[in-house]
């Protein structure tokens, strides 16, 4: 039984979460409202599920996972390896897979539907944190280190890719290279790394139109403003409308259908319209706060595998935003990736609560190593 402890949690990770958390769901409110109307004729629906399904055992899960003592979870790296990959070959199941909006990176139990992606972003970190903290700079940066760990990440990308969940593989694969460079491992690595996703993403192109269509649009977003352009120049219109100073909470207008899923990766553009040019960079300036207290705590650790597993929780939030608001921007392809704490996602905010339950965790035991050196 995992040991508890009631050392104190960081409060200023507490502070940020909240206040997230709380401005998310404000946002969401305004920008989810038509088009929850529009198919369940209720404003509130998305709301509310984000809320009931989403925030409510998110925040359940931090609590616990905060008082549990995180080192527990080191033992079990190889399990997590091995529930990454059940869960990711879960969709493919007949009956169990659910398809949305083209992808087949849904499973559907008891009415719910559940994206396994998602918590592989947790249970996948936690198996490549283990296998730094044991290998370390003697056995990790060795050739046959980097290709016990290069394999691993391509087996996940494999399957991520066949469902497909480009987005989450994006995040996963960025997620870990980037904590095993952190960790010492040699540039050379990476700049191999980078030309053999260069290389993969080309046969994806050429294999797969609509990923062809989608760098198209990308580098000639007026092309097809009407066809396969049409989701990125209306971020486009949304987002330049807002100005310095928005149009107003509740007064967008990309929001009554024009601009596609504006509760979900797209909400970053209706944020931008409602609340302007001030607002969004205090949130991104907040965002980053918290990516940087997950840093924080990651160097204050008092170990390698809490280092590595609050660093790349950082990383993986960092990113993931990065991608989102990037993509809405024009500054890469359209990915459908979430904007963390505040487009609507069930999967996505639950594991994004659980992995800052481990941060938590870290954060109490830097306090309990204080006290007793006190």
């Amino acid at each position: 039984m995992p040991r508890r402890t009631n050392k104190p949690i960081d409060k200023i990770l507490i502070g940020l979460l909240a206040g997230l958390s709380i401005f998310g769901l404000i946002v969401l409110l305004s920008a989810s409202g038509p088009v929850s109307f529009q198919y369940f004729s209720d404003p509130l629906y998305f709301l509310r599920r984000q809320i009931l399904i989403g925030l409510i055992p998110g925040v359940i899960a931090f609590v616990l996972i905060s008082h549990i003592d995180y080192r527990k979870l080191q033992p079990l790296a190889f399990p997590a390896l091995i529930a990454s990959i059940v869960l990711l070959l879960l969709v493919f199941i007949p009956g169990l897979g659910h398809t949305v909006g083209g992808s087949s990176s849904w499973v559907k139990i008891l009415g719910f539907q559940i994206q396994p992606s998602e918590f592989v972003k947790i249970t996948f970190l936690i198996y490549i944190s283990a296998w730094l903290a044991k290998k370390g700079q003697r056995e990790g940066m060795t050739k046959e280190g980097a290709f016990s760990f290069f394999g691993a990440l391509a087996l996940i990308v494999f399957l991520l890719i066949v469902q497909p969940d480009t987005g989450s593989m994006f995040v996963i694969a960025a997620t870990a290279m980037l904590l095993y460079f952190s960790a010492g491992a040699p540039l050379a690595w990476f700049i191999t790394a980078g030309f053999g996703v260069l290389a993969l993403l080309g046969i994806l192109i050429k294999l797969t139109p609509y990923r062809a269509a989608r760098i198209m649009t990308f580098m000639h977003p007026e092309l097809d403003p009407q066809g396969i352009g049409y989701h990125i120049n209306q971020a486009f219109l949304a987002i330049g409308s807002g100005g310095l100073l928005g149009l107003g909470y509740g007064q967008s207008r990309q929001k009554y259908l024009y601009l596609p899923e504006v509760h979900g990766d797209s909400i970053f553009a209706v944020m931008a319209e409602e609340l302007g040019f001030i607002v969004v960079i205090l949130f991104l300036i907040a965002l980053g706060c918290l990516v940087w207290r997950c840093f924080m705590i990651a160097r204050e650790a008092p170990d390698d595998f809490g280092r590595y597993m609050a660093m790349g929780i950082g990383i993986w939030i960092g990113f993931q935003a990065f991608v989102n608001v990037a993509s809405m921007t024009g500054l890469m392809p359209i990915t459908g990736v979430t904007l963390p704490f505040v487009s609507y996602g069930n999967s996505s905010t639950l594991s994004i609560f659980a992995a800052l339950g481990i941060v938590g965790a870290v954060s109490r035991r830097i306090s309990a190593n204080r006290i007793e050196r006190v």
